[in-house]
């Protein structure tokens, strides 16, 4: 993709940031040790119920567009959510992937889909879009099509269950937030796979932390530094376009890179914990062991906020490595300790806990499982949640991470927001792509910031 238009001019700056983007960190003053602060209860903060079941209702029926490992996940767990729950119809690009999706969902969750209700290529997201008995659309594609599925499903009136990330970019990122509005304005519930925000060890910590327990926040940090993900050798049969999207974790325009992939889950913890959004970022990063694709496989990226305030955040993805996955919250009084290990709490500069989350007092669901609960709860109590505008904000966290480190360039906020980066393929209508060549995609070929001197 070309880079001298890079950072375009346009009206959209200044317009993203009244759409709902995260609040900005004066709103956390009232937790500095100065003044004592009004505690809220955790109703008050917005915490979800976190009920084993969801409510009984009249049947709701949704469609799943993406039938890979995630969708399929997605699929029997949303069929778990509660009672009267189906799946009525399937859309994939890859029949293997949705045949297997199938069988799966037939055999261990006694989810019959009929054949006619079985769509196979770039369009058929459009035919499970168009059924009127469609009540829900859960969206579990490569990352690229996110936004624009979502758009689509909300303009035919769907509720939706969307895949992180937001988009690869930020035209994506842009036209998620319109889909936000949208779906806002229309009374629709979109539940998305940032699960962290759906688990209750963490909320309990958020409720303790916006009461005042650590003082005001000074630094932030998260990580997902892990081994490396699923990756498939490239069969002589399979176009460029199969083989992306057969391999779409290390292919750039589909997936966003591992940042994007991974590492927004930690980075949209951060958004929700701080309630900020960065005004700078730098980063570095590189291709040191991926065999495959075209993306980066370490990523560290510095954020710099008002204040002084700063965020730390990296993502790796190379074997042999020191696993590391949480977020850090640092305040004047202490220390907020978040990670998927059931080991949340919250300590003194001493080491001293200050509060802990009681797991066997109060088991927890799968978070996995907990987000589909409350997908089905939110339609069926009126109890509307829409976290799309959420999901954008914590992708371009990532994105300005991602690019920082492409460019070796110190970013703004407002510049990436109002850029007309785009990655992908020239086409924009996605029911018109197709299997074959991909003249912009170069296996290996990977960003190089800087210049030799």
């Amino acid at each position: 993709m070309k880079r001298r238009d890079f950072f375009s001019k346009s009206a959209f700056g200044g317009a993203a940031l009244t759409l709902g983007i995260a609040p900005i960190i004066g709103s956390l003053s009232s937790c500095s040790g100065g003044s004592a602060i009004e505690k809220k209860t955790s109703e008050q903060l917005g915490m979800f119920s976190f009920i084993d079941k969801a409510p009984d209702g009249k049947p709701l029926k949704a469609a799943l567009i993406g039938c890979g490992g995630r969708g399929t996940g997605a699929a029997t767990q949303f069929l778990m959510a509660g009672p009267n729950l189906s799946i009525i119809a399937l859309a994939d690009v890859l029949k293997d992937r949705l045949d297997n999706c199938r069988q799966i969902l037939k055999d261990k969750s006694n989810n019959d889909v009929p054949d006619a209700n079985c769509f196979i290529g770039f369009d058929a997201y459009k035919k499970v879009m168009s059924m009127p008995e469609v009540d829900i659309v859960l969206i579990c594609t490569p990352a690229f099509f996110h936004p624009y599925m979502c758009k689509e499903a909300v303009e035919a009136g769907k509720h939706v269950f969307l895949e992180k990330p937001a988009g690869v970019d930020p035209v994506g990122v842009r036209t998620l937030i319109a889909a936000g509005k949208q779906a806002e304005a229309a009374g629709l519930t979109i539940v998305t796979g940032n699960q962290r925000r759906h688990s209750r060890d963490y909320w309990e910590a958020y409720v303790q932390m916006k009461n005042g327990l650590i003082g005001e926040i000074i630094f932030v940090s998260s990580h997902f530094n892990t081994t490396r993900s699923w990756q498939i050798n490239r069969k002589a049969e399979w176009s460029d376009m199969e083989y992306n999207i057969r391999n779409q974790s290390v292919i750039k325009w589909l997936g966003g890179d591992h940042v994007l992939d991974l590492g927004v889950h930690n980075i949209d913890v951060i958004s929700w914990f701080a309630g900020m959004n960065p005004m700078t970022a730098e980063g570095v990063g590189g291709r040191a062991r991926c065999p495959f694709g075209d993306t980066f496989d370490f990523f560290s990226g510095d954020y710099n906020f008002e204040n002084g305030k700063r965020l730390l955040a990296t993502t790796r993805q190379i074997a042999g490595c020191e696993v590391t996955v949480g977020e850090r919250i640092l305040g004047t009084k202490g220390i907020v300790i978040l990670n998927d290990q059931r080991e949340v709490n919250i300590v003194d500069y001493e080491g001293n806990t200050l509060w802990a989350y009681d797991y066997e007092k109060n088991p927890m669901k799968n978070p996995y499982e907990q987000e589909h609960i409350h997908l089905v709860e939110s339609i069926r109590l009126n109890k509307k949640i829409n976290q799309a505008i959420d999901l954008a904000n914590s992708t371009m966290v990532a994105i300005m991470g991602r690019e920082a480190a492409y460019t070796g360039k110190l970013l703004k906020w407002d510049e990436m927001m109002s850029s007309d980066l785009r990655y992908g393929p020239e086409e924009t209508d996605i029911s018109k792509f197709e299997m074959g060549p991909l003249p912009f995609y170069h296996e290996g070929e990977v960003p190089v910031p800087g210049r030799v001197v």
